[in-house]
């Protein structure tokens, strides 16, 4: 007599569940490997930088090169949150610029060649995060809204509150790179967790499906060049505080080196693409490839040679992750 035999259904939704964790921590490994891609370089430009000079390794020196790099830093945070929804801002080296001005302009004495109103310093500062904000809803509109494409004197007698983030230290680090610090864990936890953030890199990666969803897709847009602007401001701060003036060619240039570290930090130029992580780690390797030319007494026009080859390198790794998406 055979024995009936009874077969278990296959267990799909379980086959499924298996297959999406496999799915997602292999999506884990690579952004992983693609965040801290950089890693191995700076490592070798640590190597690199100690047998040129004795000094590169110093505290002092490290303390410099991440002061130097502050104000760039907090504007690469701000040029990728604009790449994150797919468009672009070359204004920002601009406002990084004017907004600082203009604050110096109402505080300082006609005899610093300001104004003369002498406006409590305080509200300086406040005009200047005020002005960046301007900018940034003049800019969001302009291109989000129409699809536009994406002073001259020198300041100085700056009152100590106006210079304060450039030009101070908390527990031996240079205030600007504690916040410059702050400001990238802050845009690193906020895209990755706030629904806002989602909805950033949602955008960047289809805009049309993501009104579809129910994002506002023109909101998000236009705040993001809004909070762009103003840390470009703050970013233009922090240098007029460590140059105790605001000149009137500040930021000029700045955007190159800019788009140099958000994009080999990993950010796509398409859109949608891209963590700060990764644009820290941008932010690191050119500064410590400047610092390394300086160290080495390379003359000026080489060290803006080898920043124009990093953008170039930088273009060229765009080429090949704007095709890629994770």
């Amino acid at each position: 007599m055979k024995k009936s035999v009874i077969e278990r259904p296959t267990d799909q939704s379980g086959q499924r569940f298996a297959g999406t964790l496999r799915h997602r921590s292999q999506y884990l490994i690579t952004n992983w490997i693609r965040e801290l891609a950089l890693l191995p370089v700076i490592v070798l430009l640590l190597i690199i930088g100690s047998s040129v000079n004795a000094q590169f390794l110093t505290a002092s020196n490290l303390i410099n090169v991440a002061q130097g790099s502050a104000a760039l830093g907090a504007v690469v945070v701000a040029e990728t949150l604009i790449l994150l929804v797919g468009k672009m801002d070359l204004s920002l080296q601009s406002t990084y610029g004017l907004a600082p001005m203009v604050g110096a302009w109402l505080i300082v004495s006609k005899d610093g060649q300001g104004l003369g109103t002498m406006w409590n310093p305080y509200v300086g500062i406040a005009i200047v995060l005020l002005v960046g904000a301007l900018i940034g809803v003049v800019n969001g509109l302009l291109i989000v809204k129409l699809g536009f494409n994406a002073f001259i004197f020198t300041l100085y007698h700056l009152p100590n509150e106006y210079i304060y983030l450039g030009s101070q230290s908390l527990l031996g680090i240079p205030v600007s790179v504690w916040v410059t610090g702050i400001i990238f864990l802050l845009a690193a936890l906020f895209l990755r967790y706030h629904r806002v953030g989602r909805a950033i890199y949602a955008i960047g990666g289809n805009a049309e499906a993501a009104r579809a969803a129910g994002i506002r897709v023109d909101r998000v847009r236009i705040g993001v060049f809004i909070v762009a602007s103003v840390l470009a401001a703050l970013a233009g701060l922090m240098t007029a505080g460590q140059v105790v003036a605001v000149t009137s060619n500040q930021g000029s240039n700045l955007i190159f080196s800019v788009f140099a570290a958000a994009v080999i930090g990993g950010i796509s130029l398409d859109g949608g693409r891209g963590r700060m992580l990764g644009a820290l780690t941008g932010v690191i390797l050119l500064a410590l490839v400047t610092n390394i030319l300086v160290l080495s007494a390379i003359q000026t026009f080489w060290i803006d040679a080898a920043t124009g080859l990093i953008i170039l390198i930088a273009l060229a790794i765009a080429r090949v992750i704007g095709t890629e998406r994770a």
